[in-house]
Protein backbone atom coordinates (compact mmCIF):
# COMPACT_ATOMS: atom_id res chain seq x y z
CA UNK A 1 0.00 0.00 0.00
CA UNK A 2 1.29 3.48 -0.72
CA UNK A 3 -0.43 6.14 1.32
CA UNK A 4 -1.65 9.30 0.20
CA UNK A 5 0.37 10.55 3.17
CA UNK A 6 2.65 8.76 5.83
CA UNK A 7 2.81 11.15 8.79
CA UNK A 8 5.25 8.90 10.96
CA UNK A 9 7.53 8.40 7.67
CA UNK A 10 7.77 11.98 7.25
CA UNK A 11 8.75 12.74 11.10
CA UNK A 12 10.80 9.66 11.17
CA UNK A 13 14.17 11.51 10.07
CA UNK A 14 13.55 14.10 12.96
CA UNK A 15 12.54 11.27 15.77
CA UNK A 16 15.65 12.11 17.66
CA UNK A 17 15.76 15.87 17.44
CA UNK A 18 11.72 15.83 18.41
CA UNK A 19 12.03 13.61 21.67
CA UNK A 20 14.34 16.04 22.94
CA UNK A 21 12.48 19.05 21.94
CA UNK A 22 9.32 17.08 23.68
CA UNK A 23 11.64 16.70 27.00
CA UNK A 24 12.88 20.49 26.88
CA UNK A 25 9.32 21.57 26.89
CA UNK A 26 8.10 19.00 28.92
CA UNK A 27 10.73 19.68 31.80
CA UNK A 28 10.73 23.44 31.35
CA UNK A 29 7.11 23.61 33.42
CA UNK A 30 6.29 26.30 30.90
CA UNK A 31 3.64 25.46 28.27
CA UNK A 32 1.50 28.49 26.98
CA UNK A 33 3.52 31.53 25.71
CA UNK A 34 6.87 30.49 26.72
CA UNK A 35 10.30 30.43 25.10
CA UNK A 36 9.43 28.33 22.27
CA UNK A 37 6.92 30.08 20.73
CA UNK A 38 8.99 33.25 21.43
CA UNK A 39 11.87 31.66 19.19
CA UNK A 40 9.93 30.10 16.68
CA UNK A 41 8.04 33.45 15.80
CA UNK A 42 11.06 34.70 15.68
CA UNK A 43 12.53 31.85 13.07
CA UNK A 44 9.84 31.65 11.13
CA UNK A 45 9.63 35.89 10.65
CA UNK A 46 13.12 35.51 9.86
CA UNK A 47 12.60 32.63 7.55
CA UNK A 48 9.86 34.17 5.91
CA UNK A 49 11.35 37.79 5.33
CA UNK A 50 9.27 39.70 7.71
CA UNK A 51 9.65 41.62 11.31
CA UNK A 52 6.42 39.45 12.66
CA UNK A 53 5.14 36.10 13.51
CA UNK A 54 2.52 35.85 15.63
CA UNK A 55 1.71 31.97 16.57
CA UNK A 56 -1.73 31.09 16.87
CA UNK A 57 -4.22 27.74 17.61
CA UNK A 58 -4.72 27.11 13.46
CA UNK A 59 -4.59 28.26 10.33
CA UNK A 60 -7.96 29.11 10.02
CA UNK A 61 -7.69 31.52 13.31
CA UNK A 62 -4.82 33.32 11.57
CA UNK A 63 -7.07 34.21 8.52
CA UNK A 64 -9.60 35.48 11.06
CA UNK A 65 -7.59 37.02 13.16
CA UNK A 66 -5.93 39.07 10.26
CA UNK A 67 -9.18 40.04 9.50
CA UNK A 68 -10.85 41.03 12.94
CA UNK A 69 -7.12 43.00 13.23
CA UNK A 70 -7.86 44.79 10.63
CA UNK A 71 -10.68 46.38 12.28
CA UNK A 72 -13.34 44.83 9.10
CA UNK A 73 -16.58 43.18 9.66
CA UNK A 74 -20.79 43.54 8.68
CA UNK A 75 -21.11 45.30 5.38
CA UNK A 76 -17.19 44.73 4.34
CA UNK A 77 -16.74 42.51 1.48
CA UNK A 78 -13.92 39.85 0.81
CA UNK A 79 -13.41 38.34 -2.11
CA UNK A 80 -12.13 34.88 -1.96
CA UNK A 81 -11.65 32.23 -4.82
CA UNK A 82 -14.65 30.39 -4.67
CA UNK A 83 -12.29 27.05 -5.25
CA UNK A 84 -10.89 27.25 -2.11
CA UNK A 85 -11.23 24.95 1.22
CA UNK A 86 -13.96 26.17 3.43
CA UNK A 87 -11.52 27.36 5.93
CA UNK A 88 -10.60 30.61 3.62
CA UNK A 89 -14.63 31.65 3.74
CA UNK A 90 -15.37 30.68 7.00
CA UNK A 91 -12.42 33.13 8.32
CA UNK A 92 -14.12 35.61 6.17
CA UNK A 93 -17.87 35.17 7.75
CA UNK A 94 -16.59 34.86 11.47
CA UNK A 95 -16.04 38.45 11.23
CA UNK A 96 -19.42 39.00 10.19
CA UNK A 97 -17.64 39.88 7.04
CA UNK A 98 -19.40 39.16 3.05
CA UNK A 99 -17.23 36.51 1.13
CA UNK A 100 -17.08 37.61 -2.73
CA UNK A 101 -16.63 34.05 -4.55
CA UNK A 102 -14.26 34.97 -7.49
CA UNK A 103 -13.26 31.82 -10.01
CA UNK A 104 -9.97 30.45 -10.52
CA UNK A 105 -7.40 30.86 -13.97
CA UNK A 106 -7.95 26.71 -14.73
CA UNK A 107 -4.45 26.65 -15.47
CA UNK A 108 -3.18 27.40 -12.25
CA UNK A 109 -6.14 26.65 -9.85
CA UNK A 110 -5.70 30.19 -8.36
CA UNK A 111 -7.25 33.70 -8.35
CA UNK A 112 -7.93 35.06 -11.86
CA UNK A 113 -7.39 38.71 -11.43
CA UNK A 114 -9.24 39.73 -14.00
CA UNK A 115 -12.03 37.88 -12.59
CA UNK A 116 -11.02 39.66 -9.04
CA UNK A 117 -11.15 43.20 -11.00
CA UNK A 118 -14.89 42.77 -12.29
CA UNK A 119 -16.03 41.42 -8.75
CA UNK A 120 -15.02 45.04 -6.84
CA UNK A 121 -17.56 46.96 -5.06
CA UNK A 122 -17.50 50.05 -3.21
CA UNK A 123 -18.11 47.67 -0.40
CA UNK A 124 -15.11 45.57 -1.31
CA UNK A 125 -12.52 46.01 1.52
CA UNK A 126 -9.83 42.98 1.31
CA UNK A 127 -8.93 40.39 -1.51
CA UNK A 128 -7.65 37.35 0.36
CA UNK A 129 -5.59 35.54 -2.14
CA UNK A 130 -5.19 31.61 -1.44
CA UNK A 131 -1.64 30.35 -2.66
CA UNK A 132 -3.61 26.51 -3.53
CA UNK A 133 -1.84 23.47 -3.62
CA UNK A 134 1.60 25.36 -2.93
CA UNK A 135 1.75 27.84 -6.48
CA UNK A 136 1.90 31.51 -5.37
CA UNK A 137 -0.84 33.40 -6.88
CA UNK A 138 0.15 35.83 -9.97
CA UNK A 139 1.33 38.10 -6.99
CA UNK A 140 2.32 41.47 -9.40
CA UNK A 141 -1.40 41.50 -10.96
CA UNK A 142 -3.24 40.89 -7.51
CA UNK A 143 -0.75 44.02 -5.94
CA UNK A 144 -1.54 46.29 -8.76
CA UNK A 145 -5.62 45.79 -8.33
CA UNK A 146 -5.02 45.67 -4.37
CA UNK A 147 -3.08 49.43 -5.06
CA UNK A 148 -5.25 50.70 -7.18
CA UNK A 149 -8.27 50.44 -5.36
CA UNK A 150 -6.77 50.86 -1.39
CA UNK A 151 -7.52 47.43 -1.12
CA UNK A 152 -5.74 44.85 1.75
CA UNK A 153 -3.91 42.21 0.21
CA UNK A 154 -3.77 39.12 2.32
CA UNK A 155 -2.36 35.65 1.73
CA UNK A 156 -4.11 32.08 2.62
CA UNK A 157 -0.39 30.71 2.75
CA UNK A 158 -1.55 27.56 4.40
CA UNK A 159 -0.27 25.11 1.75
CA UNK A 160 2.84 27.31 0.62
CA UNK A 161 5.59 27.72 3.54
CA UNK A 162 8.52 28.23 1.00
CA UNK A 163 7.07 29.72 -1.50
CA UNK A 164 9.55 32.24 -3.59
CA UNK A 165 8.71 34.93 -6.28
CA UNK A 166 11.22 36.84 -7.16
CA UNK A 167 13.94 36.42 -4.11
CA UNK A 168 10.60 37.16 -1.79
CA UNK A 169 8.69 34.01 0.28
CA UNK A 170 4.88 33.61 0.57
CA UNK A 171 3.91 35.39 4.01
CA UNK A 172 5.88 38.38 2.87
CA UNK A 173 3.88 39.52 -0.46
CA UNK A 174 0.64 40.52 1.03
CA UNK A 175 -0.03 42.95 4.16
CA UNK A 176 -0.44 40.05 6.18
CA UNK A 177 -0.46 36.18 5.46
CA UNK A 178 -1.75 33.25 7.56
CA UNK A 179 -0.14 30.02 8.05
CA UNK A 180 -1.42 26.49 9.33
CA UNK A 181 1.13 23.93 10.69
CA UNK A 182 -1.67 21.03 10.57
CA UNK A 183 0.56 17.87 10.76
CA UNK A 184 0.45 16.95 6.73
CA UNK A 185 1.43 20.71 5.60
CA UNK A 186 5.17 21.52 4.20
CA UNK A 187 5.96 22.88 7.63
CA UNK A 188 3.64 20.97 9.79
CA UNK A 189 3.49 20.48 13.84
CA UNK A 190 2.18 17.06 15.84
CA UNK A 191 -0.93 19.06 16.02
CA UNK A 192 -2.80 22.25 15.58
CA UNK A 193 -1.03 25.36 15.11
CA UNK A 194 -1.10 28.56 12.97
CA UNK A 195 0.47 31.66 12.47
CA UNK A 196 0.31 35.53 11.49
CA UNK A 197 3.19 37.12 9.09
CA UNK A 198 3.55 41.44 8.29
CA UNK A 199 5.16 43.65 8.70
CA UNK A 200 2.58 45.89 9.78
CA UNK A 201 3.85 46.84 13.37
CA UNK A 202 0.50 47.46 14.41
CA UNK A 203 -1.98 44.80 12.94
CA UNK A 204 0.90 42.06 14.72
CA UNK A 205 0.56 44.14 18.35
CA UNK A 206 -3.16 43.97 17.98
CA UNK A 207 -3.34 40.05 16.73
CA UNK A 208 -0.96 39.66 19.73
CA UNK A 209 -3.48 40.99 22.23
CA UNK A 210 -6.74 39.67 20.21
CA UNK A 211 -5.25 35.66 20.10
CA UNK A 212 -5.11 35.97 24.41
CA UNK A 213 -8.16 36.85 25.23
CA UNK A 214 -7.92 40.62 24.06
CA UNK A 215 -5.38 41.14 26.97
CA UNK A 216 -1.62 42.78 25.82
CA UNK A 217 -1.52 43.17 29.78
CA UNK A 218 -2.38 40.44 32.30
CA UNK A 219 -5.64 41.29 33.58
CA UNK A 220 -6.71 43.63 31.42
CA UNK A 221 -8.53 43.44 28.27
CA UNK A 222 -8.71 45.53 25.71
CA UNK A 223 -10.67 44.43 23.06
CA UNK A 224 -12.77 41.23 22.43
CA UNK A 225 -10.66 38.30 22.04
CA UNK A 226 -10.33 34.91 21.79
CA UNK A 227 -7.73 31.92 22.94
CA UNK A 228 -6.24 30.99 20.02
CA UNK A 229 -2.20 30.62 21.22
CA UNK A 230 0.38 28.56 19.46
CA UNK A 231 1.18 25.45 22.14
CA UNK A 232 4.59 25.96 23.10
CA UNK A 233 4.88 21.77 22.47
CA UNK A 234 4.23 22.26 18.86
CA UNK A 235 6.48 25.26 18.81
CA UNK A 236 9.10 23.34 19.75
CA UNK A 237 7.93 20.66 17.36
CA UNK A 238 7.68 23.37 14.78
CA UNK A 239 11.48 24.57 15.53
CA UNK A 240 12.71 20.67 14.80
CA UNK A 241 11.58 20.78 11.60
CA UNK A 242 11.64 24.71 10.38
CA UNK A 243 15.35 24.06 9.47
CA UNK A 244 14.47 21.35 7.12
CA UNK A 245 11.92 22.74 4.98
CA UNK A 246 13.50 23.80 2.22
CA UNK A 247 15.19 20.50 1.56
CA UNK A 248 11.79 19.06 1.99
CA UNK A 249 10.57 20.86 -0.48
CA UNK A 250 12.85 19.84 -2.84
CA UNK A 251 11.72 16.35 -2.23
CA UNK A 252 8.23 17.00 -3.24
CA UNK A 253 9.49 18.92 -6.43
CA UNK A 254 11.61 16.29 -7.14
CA UNK A 255 8.45 13.72 -6.55
CA UNK A 256 6.08 16.29 -9.19
CA UNK A 257 9.02 16.31 -11.48
CA UNK A 258 8.94 12.29 -11.82
CA UNK A 259 5.88 12.32 -12.56
CA UNK A 260 5.96 15.23 -15.02
CA UNK A 261 8.54 12.93 -17.05
CA UNK A 262 7.11 10.01 -16.39
CA UNK A 263 3.32 10.17 -16.77
CA UNK A 264 1.93 9.73 -20.35
CA UNK A 265 -1.99 9.08 -20.55
CA UNK A 266 -3.51 11.49 -22.43
CA UNK A 267 -6.92 11.23 -20.22
CA UNK A 268 -5.00 12.86 -17.38
CA UNK A 269 -4.28 16.79 -17.46
CA UNK A 270 -0.69 17.39 -15.43
CA UNK A 271 -0.28 20.56 -13.59
CA UNK A 272 1.89 23.18 -14.22
CA UNK A 273 5.01 23.10 -11.69
CA UNK A 274 6.87 26.31 -12.11
CA UNK A 275 10.18 26.14 -9.85
CA UNK A 276 10.29 28.00 -6.51
CA UNK A 277 7.32 29.17 -6.70
CA UNK A 278 5.46 25.78 -6.43
CA UNK A 279 6.28 23.97 -3.48
CA UNK A 280 3.85 20.81 -4.27
CA UNK A 281 1.80 20.96 -1.21
CA UNK A 282 -0.60 19.03 -3.49
CA UNK A 283 0.29 17.11 -6.75
CA UNK A 284 -2.94 17.74 -8.07
CA UNK A 285 -4.13 16.09 -11.94
CA UNK A 286 -7.17 16.54 -13.42
CA UNK A 287 -9.41 13.71 -15.13
CA UNK A 288 -13.07 13.96 -16.45
CA UNK A 289 -13.41 10.30 -15.46
CA UNK A 290 -11.84 11.18 -11.90
CA UNK A 291 -13.67 8.95 -9.97
CA UNK A 292 -13.00 5.81 -12.16
CA UNK A 293 -9.31 6.67 -11.67
CA UNK A 294 -9.74 7.56 -8.34
CA UNK A 295 -10.74 3.90 -7.70
CA UNK A 296 -8.46 2.37 -10.12
CA UNK A 297 -5.68 3.85 -7.92
CA UNK A 298 -7.68 2.54 -4.44
CA UNK A 299 -7.83 -1.01 -6.30
CA UNK A 300 -3.74 -1.31 -6.84
CA UNK A 301 -2.89 0.06 -3.39
CA UNK A 302 -2.51 3.66 -4.15
CA UNK A 303 -3.88 6.26 -1.93
CA UNK A 304 -5.00 9.53 -3.93
CA UNK A 305 -7.05 12.27 -2.29
CA UNK A 306 -9.79 14.88 -3.85
CA UNK A 307 -8.92 18.39 -2.81
CA UNK A 308 -11.84 19.52 -2.76
CA UNK A 309 -14.95 16.98 -3.97
CA UNK A 310 -17.54 19.81 -2.91
CA UNK A 311 -16.63 23.57 -2.88
CA UNK A 312 -17.87 25.81 -0.45
CA UNK A 313 -20.82 27.65 -2.42
CA UNK A 314 -22.11 23.66 -2.54
CA UNK A 315 -21.68 23.20 1.04
CA UNK A 316 -25.21 23.48 3.47
CA UNK A 317 -23.46 26.38 5.23
CA UNK A 318 -22.99 28.32 2.22
CA UNK A 319 -25.51 27.28 -0.03
CA UNK A 320 -27.01 30.82 -1.52
CA UNK A 321 -23.69 32.47 -1.35
CA UNK A 322 -23.18 32.41 -4.85
CA UNK A 323 -24.29 34.87 -6.51
CA UNK A 324 -23.84 33.58 -9.96
CA UNK A 325 -22.76 30.78 -11.59
CA UNK A 326 -19.14 29.25 -11.07
CA UNK A 327 -18.80 27.32 -14.13
CA UNK A 328 -14.57 26.53 -13.48
CA UNK A 329 -15.44 25.74 -10.53
CA UNK A 330 -17.85 23.44 -10.40
CA UNK A 331 -15.59 21.21 -13.37
CA UNK A 332 -12.67 21.24 -11.02
CA UNK A 333 -14.55 20.11 -8.19
CA UNK A 334 -15.57 17.20 -10.50
CA UNK A 335 -11.90 16.56 -11.91
CA UNK A 336 -9.16 17.13 -9.61
CA UNK A 337 -7.42 14.43 -7.84
CA UNK A 338 -4.46 14.46 -5.72
CA UNK A 339 -1.53 12.01 -6.01
CA UNK A 340 1.17 10.93 -3.58
CA UNK A 341 3.64 13.84 -3.00
CA UNK A 342 5.06 13.88 0.05
CA UNK A 343 8.76 13.78 1.37
CA UNK A 344 8.83 9.97 2.37
CA UNK A 345 7.80 8.82 -0.87
CA UNK A 346 10.28 6.27 -2.54
CA UNK A 347 11.59 5.84 -6.32
CA UNK A 348 9.52 2.25 -6.29
CA UNK A 349 6.72 3.92 -4.32
CA UNK A 350 6.67 6.31 -7.45
CA UNK A 351 7.32 4.36 -10.30
CA UNK A 352 4.43 2.14 -8.81
CA UNK A 353 1.91 5.27 -9.11
CA UNK A 354 3.12 6.18 -12.58
CA UNK A 355 2.70 2.37 -13.77
CA UNK A 356 -1.11 2.42 -12.73
CA UNK A 357 -1.56 5.88 -13.64
CA UNK A 358 -0.32 4.99 -17.54
CA UNK A 359 -1.99 1.59 -17.67
CA UNK A 360 -5.59 3.59 -16.68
Amino acid sequence: MIPFFDVGAVNEPYRAELDVAWQTVRSSGQYILGPQVAAFEEEFAAFCGVRHCVGVGSGLDALSLIIGGYGFGPGDEIIVPANTYIASVLAISANGCTPVLVEPDPSTFNLDPKAVEAHITPATRAILAVHLYGRLCDWDALTAIADHHGLTLIEDAAQAHGAVTAGRRAGALGDAAGFSFYPTKNLGCLGDGGAVTTNDDELAQRVRMLRNYGSAHKNIHEAVGTNSRLDELQAAMLRVKLPHLEADNQLRRDVAAFYLDNVHNPKITLPNVPESSHVVHLFVVRAGERDDLHRTLARAGVGAAIHYPTPPHRQGAYRGLAKAPLPITEELSAQVLSLPAHPALTRSDLERVVEVLNAW
